[in-house]
């Protein structure tokens, strides 16, 4: 009896192997990439991706060349490693869809209806919404808006709690995560009406936004298990913070706050006229704007505020020119003294700390730019080559291969504050990889139409905060001599990449 047992799991076991040799493993057809389907059923590569995408990718690359093919948990995904022949992927609109990899994933990670108008649930023009609210005129009203706030927290409240007489210590992610978050949470979704006392309400203000980033941070923690596939119900914690930051922004009480900002505005305003979301949809679509306005912006402000506090020639250099801009404008910093006010121009024109922030986002970013095939495609690279490319495949450009590439940046595991200025001190846009310039050589917000649109602001917000901190604080790491903690590759493809660990400064 029990042999009989044995041999019939042989037999199921034997014909799930043959199943899988028969329809999990890809063939590669005449003129395709070359393919490598992994080991494990449907995972494919993912495990050997997700330890260490960068190596992986470059083995790859030294294994079958420019272009190759991986199965990534039941999808397969085109790596293109040449720089020269990204403008292949991001000019081709006619047989890419860059919509339908970001609106699946939205959904499965939010919860919400898609916002893909061929799925019949809105007719809005979703990238178009996000530029009309986060660029050109846009833009200085939420500039002023971050100025004021970052001041109100950085100044005047228990976050904080700067003080003169001695040192503060806390932890840079820590601190960065606090001031940030409070900041732009308030800059989009405005502030709490009322008719308390302007002490109790603040304090009441206060105590929505601690929640807020409490319930953000629950959910931020799996949300690579999200995009992965897994069910949000497998996260029980997670799935609960998601759901309170939705009650949070049903309409009627976004209804309520006041100086809410163009894109939550205009974002009300669709949701109620341009589709057929119910409320619970609708405030779920809030949850992933503040995700996407926070995610990113988060680690990105932990590494240029540790690596300019880490290099003595950054922080001298950032000191002056921000001295400089606010002598030039008539400002002094004074804790109990006029607010400091930067225009969009002013910050525009502050090269040194854009060139801290770009060095130090390329050290940390680790997106992904993705586009799916609508059809079945020959895709021609610059060297001449042509493969053929089946539909509902993914082609992606991963940037961190060429933030890395020594051809393009000498040292390139060096942080080097002024890598991105020219010899006159302006922005420096030219660089080269065997002797040819570069159209692509700096890539953390995506690419094409899939540029993140709200770059612009993340940007601005982080030189005002640099602005700020340097005007108003004395700074300097607990421990001269930490190391940088190392990256948390879990969330490798999502965009800036934390740290394993935070670093103390006072």
């Amino acid at each position: 009896m029990m042999l009989s047992i044995a041999l019939i799991w042989a037999v199921l076991v034997g014909f799930c192997c043959l199943l899988w040799l028969a329809v999990g493993i890809r063939r590669r057809n005449p003129g395709e990439p070359p393919v490598e389907n992994g080991l494990i059923p449907y995972l494919g590569c993912a495990l050997q991706f997700g330890a260490n995408p960068l190596q992986f990718l470059r083995s790859r690359q030294k294994k079958y060349g420019h272009i190759f093919t991986c199965k990534i948990a039941g999808q397969y995904f085109h790596f293109l490693c040449d720089p020269f022949s990204y403008h292949a992927v991001i000019r081709q609109g006619r047989h890419l869809d860059w919509m339908k990899f970001h609106f699946a994933t939205s959904v499965k990670a939010f919860g919400h209806d898609s916002f893909d108008p061929r799925h019949g649930h809105t007719t809005e023009n979703l990238h178009q919404t996000f530029l009309k609210t986060l660029q050109g005129e846009a833009l200085p009203s939420l500039i002023d808006a971050m100025m004021g706030h970052l001041q109100d927290i950085m100044l005047d409240s228990d976050t904080v709690r700067p003080c003169a007489e001695r040192w503060q210590v806390d932890g840079i992610f820590v601190f960065c995560y606090k001031v940030m978050f409070e900041s732009g949470y308030l800059t989009l979704f405005g502030k709490e009406l009322g008719r308390d006392k302007p002490q109790a309400r603040q304090a009441a203000q206060r105590a929505l936004v601690l929640n807020a980033l409490e319930n953000f941070k629950e959910f931020d923690k799996i949300f690579p298990a999200l995009v992965a596939g897994l069910p949000i119900h497998v996260f029980k914690s997670a799935h609960s913070a998601r759901e309170n930051l939705a009650k949070t922004m049903h309409a009627d009480n976004l209804s309520k706050r006041e100086n809410v900002s163009d894109l939550i505005s205009m974002r009300m305003i669709l949701n109620d006229s341009l589709s057929t979301f119910n409320d619970i949809s609708k405030a779920r679509t809030h949850v992933a704007l503040l995700w996407a306005s926070q995610a990113n912006t988060l680690p990105a402000t932990f590494w240029s505020l540790f690596y300019l506090i880490r290099s003595p020639d950054a922080m001298k250099a950032a000191r002056e020119e921000v001295q400089k801009v606010l002598q030039s404008t008539g400002q002094k910093a004074e804790p109990n003294g006029p607010r400091l006010t930067l225009t969009r121009e002013e910050l525009d024109n502050m090269h040194v700390l854009d060139s801290v922030i770009k060095e130090a986002m390329r050290l940390s970013s680790a997106s992904m730019n993705v586009r799916v095939a609508k059809d079945n495609f020959l895709l021609h690279l610059d060297n001449q080559e042509a493969y053929h490319i089946r539909k509902d495949d993914v082609i992606a450009l991963y940037p961190p291969m060429l933030h890395f590439d020594p051809e393009i940046f000498e040292d390139p595991y060096e942080y080097k504050y002024d890598r991105f200025l020219d010899e006159d001190g302006q922005e420096k846009n030219t660089f080269f990889r065997g002797g040819r310039r570069l159209r692509y050589y700096y890539m953390p917000f995506g690419s094409g139409v899939t540029k993140c649109p709200g770059r612009f602001f993340a940007i601005h917000e982080i030189k005002q905060f640099l602005t700020l901190a340097l005007s108003y604080f004395e700074m300097e790491l607990l421990d001269p001599l930490v190391k940088v903690p190392p990256l948390d590759q879990s969330r490798a493809g999502l965009g800036i990449l934390q740290p394993t660990y935070d670093v103390d400064f006072r």
